[in-house]
């Protein structure tokens, strides 16, 4: 069966990317997929291998989509700003791509090469933004996954709809930021 015209694997991968974001990543299925493509489910497989390839596609997508946005949002910022910035970014992501959020973090082999390589772009990113804090290696690393485990945390309840109490959920965010940016600063004038 040969592929129809105007659907690629791109085109596969976006609409996938799409239908996790409105639907919940568990809600993925090749026949769902062709549905919304107007295709056969056997044609989803002149694009894709299978629906655990897809979703390793998915999974580097979400990844490669998160780095860019926190990547965007430092430019030109240095310091709280920039740590700020990449914070709000990350959550920001979560908020408008829920399903691609949780498609970065749940890909069928976690340890596929360029996966790892992708993710390990966005821990660089931070660690860069946080040298202006002259913390030595292993203490910026503990930083980076303090500040990873928060914002991880944060929304992943905001998705659950965990957060029941009748408080603004930017202002909690703001405050969450600014105690880490705090410690931050306590952690970096020990350092020196």
């Amino acid at each position: 069966m040969s592929p129809r015209a105007g659907i690629d694997a791109s085109s596969v991968l976006q609409k996938a990317a799409e239908m996790i974001d409105r639907d919940g990543y568990d809600a993925l299925t090749i026949g769902q997929l062709a549905k919304e493509l107007s295709i056969k489910p056997p044609s989803i497989y002149n694009h894709v291998g299978s629906l655990t390839e897809l979703k390793q596609a998915l999974a580097l997508y979400g990844s490669a989509k998160l780095y860019e946005q926190m990547m965007d949002a430092a430019v030109g910022l240095s310091g709280d700003k920039a740590v700020y910035a990449l914070g709000n970014a990350y959550v920001e992501f979560a908020r408008k791509q829920p399903g691609l959020y949780e498609a970065a973090f749940r890909a069928p082999d976690l340890d596929a090469p360029d996966l790892k390589e992708t993710q390990g772009k966005v821990v660089r990113l931070v660690v860069k933004v946080m040298t202006v804090y002259n913390l030595d290696e292993e203490t910026t690393l503990h930083m980076v996954r303090g500040l990873r485990s928060m914002l991880h945390g944060f929304t992943s309840i905001e998705q659950s709809g965990g957060f029941g109490l009748p408080l603004h959920l930017n202002e909690s965010f703001h405050v969450m930021m600014e105690t880490f940016l705090a410690g931050l600063h306590v952690k970096s004038a020990t350092m020196r």
